[in-house]
């Protein structure tokens, strides 16, 4: 109800559905909206898990609409009671929470931790009847009311320095996401070996919503190139990616030996209709970004469940060689070639453009949330990116005999000094020696001496020689 509006007479008042879509065509990144009102049937998209984490510079950059609402449509709100003097009991809590309640333990306050207070503390207010209704309208994004640490963090735009936040968990609300079904189904699906063929016709099914979504003339390789087109295109990629390589991150986490055939389905029918065309150059290596995504994801959940036999799997799939008509060769060495020549357009991506190394910092921020959902990794990811990210790098100087490999974060940790993946893993190897889990898997030959050759290589001709400082 505007300020001047009656009941009276309904076309002054405006209609929820009429705000919020109206409200697209404001170009604030981040919308919340806040009704001290009881409201039904809202378009809510998701709810963050319980426990979930993400980080902080890529709340900000990520688009949302998110909304909170006194309570639910056949609750009445309280006006009387609350812990401040002339408000409602939603109201005062809600100022309460962004005067500061609402913070975590480092200060910062986010809109999904206000919802999470006012949910909790007008839920148990003694004189409320009411169940505070919230979450996402759109996007997956946070609305940042205080941040004391983002300036410090705004320095390291190079190395892309970022604070990893927990949001609050209201377990007491139950929304089912529709791609929770999927998820849910296919862990039941894993628990027991006789549905392996129920598996992979889920598995198959998804495979071909994803071909469809990414058919070549929804991305058209002779468009003009731009910023914008690029961003279009990534987001367009991953939305299509969602469901089925959330699936294959299960696969790759717990999936055995007889789920490795299910484990490759994916990569080997995207990358079946990448052949030879002409076209802006890249646009076509863009083509190949689906099997990197993939790949990236069930890598970091192979690791995760110190599967390697499975990560092993993943870079070993059988699929053409881009680089030789009607040949084969592993994914690792496919896909690094494939989208070779788009690493640098990473840069144009908002956020990335001074990174070091932008593909691999889009991707270790795109990638966090649903990794995080589905195994709860919270200050783990990181590590485990990096450690995938370094076998990925030396597993690909190995199979293609040249002692070069994709430099990714790692990179400029190593030239910074102390905390260098690089040298972990190094010293990993060598306390372990031929009883190293990744070389019982296939990694590097199984050769604890090959490792060692090609990790010098690595350290000498690539890491201690980038121009960056």
């Amino acid at each position: 109800m505007p300020y001047d509006g009656s009941t009276n007479n309904l076309a002054k008042l405006i209609r929820w559905d009429d705000l919020t879509r109206n409200a697209d065509l404001i170009e604030a990144k981040h919308l919340f909206f806040i009704m001290d009102a009881c409201y039904g049937g809202l378009a809510i998209t998701r709810h963050l898990s319980p426990g979930a984490t993400r980080f902080l510079k890529d709340m900000l950059l990520r688009h949302t609409r998110q909304v909170l609402t006194a309570g639910k449509a056949d609750e009445q709100v309280s006006d009387a009671g609350g812990p401040l003097p002339e408000h409602s009991v939603f109201t005062g809590h809600l100022l309460e929470a962004l005067q500061g309640k609402g913070a975590d333990s480092a200060g910062i306050i986010t809109a999904n931790g206000v919802m999470a207070y006012v949910y909790q503390m007008v839920a148990r207010d003694r004189d409320s009847h009411q169940t505070p209704h919230f979450g996402y309208l759109d996007g997956d994004g946070d609305f940042i009311f205080s941040a004391p640490q983002l300036t410090t963090l705004q320095k390291a735009e190079q190395e892309d320095e970022d604070l990893l936040i927990s949001i609050p968990a209201v377990l007491t609300q139950n929304n089912t996401e529709k791609h929770m079904t999927v998820i849910e189904q296919t862990k039941e699906l894993l628990s027991d070996e006789r549905h392996r063929i129920e598996l992979n016709d889920l598995v198959s099914k998804q495979i071909r919503e994803v071909l469809s979504r990414t058919a070549d003339d929804n991305f058209p390789v002779t468009s003009e190139w731009s910023p914008d087109q690029l961003i279009q295109r990534l987001g367009a990629y991953e939305s299509a990616l969602s469901e089925l390589s959330n699936v294959q991150a299960l696969v790759a986490y717990w999936g055995t030996t007889i789920h490795r055939e299910i484990l490759t389905l994916p990569i080997r029918r995207l990358s079946s209709r990448l052949g030879a065309t002409s076209g802006k150059v890249v646009w076509i290596g863009l083509r190949w970004y689906p099997n990197l995504f993939l790949m990236y994801k069930c890598g970091i959940a192979a690791l995760a469940a110190g599967n390697h036999a499975n990560l092993k799997t993943i870079f070993d799939t059988r699929i053409s060689d881009p680089d030789r008509y009607k040949q084969e060769t592993t994914a690792i060495l496919a896909i690094t070639s494939g989208i070779s020549e788009t690493v640098d357009n990473f840069k144009h991506i908002p956020g990335r453009e001074r990174n070091y190394t932008p593909r691999s910092e889009h991707l270790f921020k795109v990638l966090q949330p649903d990794l995080d959902d589905l195994f709860f990794l919270s200050t783990d990811y990181e590590t485990l990116f990096d450690r995938f990210e370094l076998l990925y790098a030396l597993e690909y100087a190995h199979q293609s005999k040249i002692a070069w490999g994709p430099v990714g974060r790692f990179g400029w940790k190593h030239r910074r000094g102390s905390g260098s993946p690089f040298n972990q893993l190094v010293n990993e190897a060598s306390t372990q020696g031929n009883k190293w889990d990744l070389l019982n898997a296939g990694f590097f030959g199984g050769s604890i001496e090959r490792f060692q050759e090609i990790s010098k290589q690595y350290s000498d001709n690539i890491l201690n020689r980038l121009g960056w400082y």
